[in-house]
């Protein structure tokens, strides 16, 4: 197989008023593990080019059963919070200070003391 479970369709929707298909789970050292793109939690849109629009599960099932040796998922990522905010991809704002706009003034300033430092005792 795959080396992954799915949940979610029509009739058994894994979210409410939500028809997708999700990643529920993912088998260590199964094909998906070993790829290492695939993680718990996203929403598989289209395999092998075929979208999973308003499938029952066991259609969705299906699909994935006859995929063949060679596989290609359209994914969507969910992203989930870690202990703060909802984050939300690409809507223009920025959710904090990228870390290069701190480390490099605080590199520069150290480099500028070091010099500063060096000078001075060359003076001495």
């Amino acid at each position: 197989g795959l080396g992954f479970n799915i949940v979610g369709g029509t009739d058994q929707q894994y979210i409410a008023n939500d028809n997708s298909i999700y990643v529920s789970w993912i088998k260590k050292d199964g094909a998906a593990y070993l790829d290492g793109r695939l993680q718990e939690g996203d929403k598989i849109l289209a395999i092998n080019g075929k979208e999973l629009k308003n499938l029952r599960h066991k259609d969705a099932v299906e699909l994935f059963r006859n995929a063949g040796y060679y596989v290609s998922l359209k994914i969507q990522r969910r992203l989930q919070p870690q202990n703060g905010p909802v984050v939300h991809q690409g809507d223009g704002e920025s959710g904090g200070l990228p870390l290069a706009a701190i480390l490099v003034p605080g590199l520069v300033l150290a480099a500028t003391a070091v010099w500063i430092l060096l000078r001075y005792r060359q003076r001495m």
